[in-house]
C-alpha cells in the first residue's frame, strides 16, 4: 500500500483533475472562437503539466519523483510505431475501398507552396513532406504532447497504480483524457465533421484505448517519454499524414481521423494486445489485487 494512503492518493487525484479542468476553462473560449491557433493550442496541452506542478505543491511532494529518466530505447522505438500499426490499415483499406481518396490535390498544392517543392514531380514532394513531417513534425508535435503527458502518464498513471490495477488504471485515465477533450468536439471545429454524438463516442474508444497503451509503456519503462513519443506520434501520423492526404468522399469521415470508426477499432485492439499483457507490469502490491 502506498505510504501516503489510498484516501490522499484519491485526493491528489480529483485536485489534479480539477485543476486541469479550471487551467484549460481560461483559455477554451478563445480557442472555440479561434480554432488552429497553433499558441493556444500550446497553453491548452501544457495545462495538464501545470496542474501537475499545482499538485506537487499542494501536497509537498518533489517534481524530481515523476518519472523523468529516459529508460530503455526499445520503448521509445516501439512508441514511435505503435501509431503508425493502427492508422496505417485504416487509411489503406478507405483509399482501396474508394471510400476516401488518395492524395488529396487541394492538400498537395498547399504542401508543394508552403514547403519549397514546386520543383519535384508531386510524388516525389509528397514524400519529401512525409519525411519532413515524420520528423521536424514530430519534434513539433512532441513539445506540445510534453505538456499533457507531464499529467496524464507522469503524474496520474503512477498515482493510480498505488491504488489500483492495471484495467482501472487504463479506465480511468482514459476516461478522464477523453472528458478533458469534450467540450472541443461539441463546441469548437476539433471534429471531422460528423455527428457530436458520433464523434465523441469514436473518439471516447480511441482515446480510452490509446491510455491503456500509453499507460502500460509507461509502467512499463517506468518513464514518461515513451508515453510522450506514442503521444505525438499518434497526433503527427493522423493529423499530419493520413487524414489531410486523404480525399473526402461524403462519408470519408465517418471511417477515418479521430472521430472515426475506423481508428477505434484498431486503436481497440491495439489496447487488447496490451491489457493481455499486463503481467509483465511490476505493479505496487496494493493494486495486485485489481487486475
Amino acid at each position: 500500500m502506498s505510504p501516503d494512503g489510498p484516501q490522499r492518493i484519491w485526493k491528489k487525484i480529483a485536485t489534479f483533475y480539477v485543476l486541469t479542468l479550471l487551467f484549460t476553462a481560461v483559455f477554451r473560449t478563445m480557442d472555440i472562437r479561434a480554432p488552429d491557433n497553433i499558441i493556444l493550442t500550446t497553453a491548452i496541452m501544457w495545462f495538464p503539466a501545470l496542474a501537475t506542478l499545482a499538485t506537487k505543491w499542494l501536497f509537498r511532494e518533489r517534481i524530481r519523483d515523476i518519472a523523468w529518466g529516459w529508460g530503455s530505447g526499445h520503448y521509445a522505438t516501439s512508441a514511435y510505431f505503435i501509431p503508425l500499426l493502427y492508422a496505417l490499415p485504416v487509411y489503406l483499406v478507405v483509399w482501396l475501398t474508394g471510400f476516401g481518396g488518395f492524395y488529396d490535390n487541394e492538400f498537395a498544392s498547399k504542401v508543394v507552396a508552403e514547403y519549397g517543392l514546386s520543383s519535384l514531380a508531386m510524388p516525389v514532394a509528397l514524400a519529401a513532406y512525409v519525411v519532413v513531417a515524420m520528423t521536424a513534425g514530430f519534434v513539433a508535435k512532441a513539445g506540445r504532447a510534453l505538456g499533457e503527458e507531464i499529467g496524464w502518464r507522469g503524474f496520474l498513471v503512477p498515482e493510480l497504480a498505488k491504488v489500483t490495477g492495471f484495467t482501472g488504471i487504463g479506465l480511468i485515465s482514459g476516461l478522464m483524457w477523453a472528458a478533458w477533450h469534450y467540450p472541443f468536439i461539441a463546441f469548437s471545429d476539433y471534429n471531422s465533421g460528423t455527428p457530436t454524438w458520433y464523434a465523441i463516442s469514436c473518439f471516447t474508444v480511441m482515446v480510452v484505448a490509446g491510455g491503456f497503451i500509453a499507460a502500460w509503456i509507461t509502467l512499463r519503462s517506468r518513464s514518461l517519454w515513451p508515453a510522450v513519443i506514442f503521444h505525438a506520434s499518434h497526433n503527427m501520423f493522423i493529423q499530419m499524414i493520413f487524414t489531410p492526404l486523404t480525399t473526402d468522399r461524403g462519408h470519408t469521415a465517418y471511417l477515418i481521423d479521430e472521430f472515426g470508426a475506423g481508428l477505434a477499432m484498431t486503436s481497440l485492439i491495439a489496447a487488447i494486445f496490451v491489457w493481455r499483457r499486463r503481467g509483465d507490469l511490476d505493479m505496487p502490491v496494493a493494486a495486485t489485487h485489481i487486475s
